[in-house]
């Protein structure tokens, strides 16, 4: 139930951003989700998209530095606080969240927000049982 999201190593100069979307354009890969972390030197682009496979050969075969990593969804209520319960649920488990950021679209009158944690399945497990959607790669891919 994993999502897979691509890891683009940007240099931190004019046009790297817009040559990674310009690429996926071309090719017709649509960015479902992104979150750019940077420091003054590089970035770090991450990405979902509709065909992460085809995606991560693209930018690989243009020379960029990628990596393909599994991350969680989850389908939190689209209202004030409406996150907390969920990481109060991973935090009483003992799991630790690297990073998380949200998608662009909505699920199900939702919210989504994608999540790299340090143990998937025992996340997702904890997160079912808290009563949250974890969405389907096919249904996140598809949004």
């Amino acid at each position: 139930m994993s999502v897979k999201q691509i890891s683009v190593f940007l240099e931190n100069k004019g046009g790297r951003l817009a040559a990674v979307a310009r690429l996926l354009a071309s090719r017709e890969i649509n960015i479902r989700a992104l979150s750019i972390a940077d420091t003054s030197d590089f970035g770090i682009l991450r990405l979902i998209v509709d065909r992460p496979e085809e995606a991560y050969r693209a930018l690989k075969e243009e020379g960029f530095t990628v990596s393909l990593t599994n991350v969680l969804a989850v389908a939190v209520p689209d209202r004030p606080g409406g996150l907390a319960p969920a990481l109060e649920a991973l935090n009483q488990a003992n799991l630790n969240i690297e990073y998380l950021y949200a998608f662009v679209a909505r699920h199900a009158d939702q919210a989504l927000v994608l999540l790299k944690v340090d143990d998937l399945e025992r996340s997702i497990r904890v997160l079912e049982q808290a009563g949250f959607k974890v969405p389907s790669p096919e249904e996140i891919y598809s949004l």
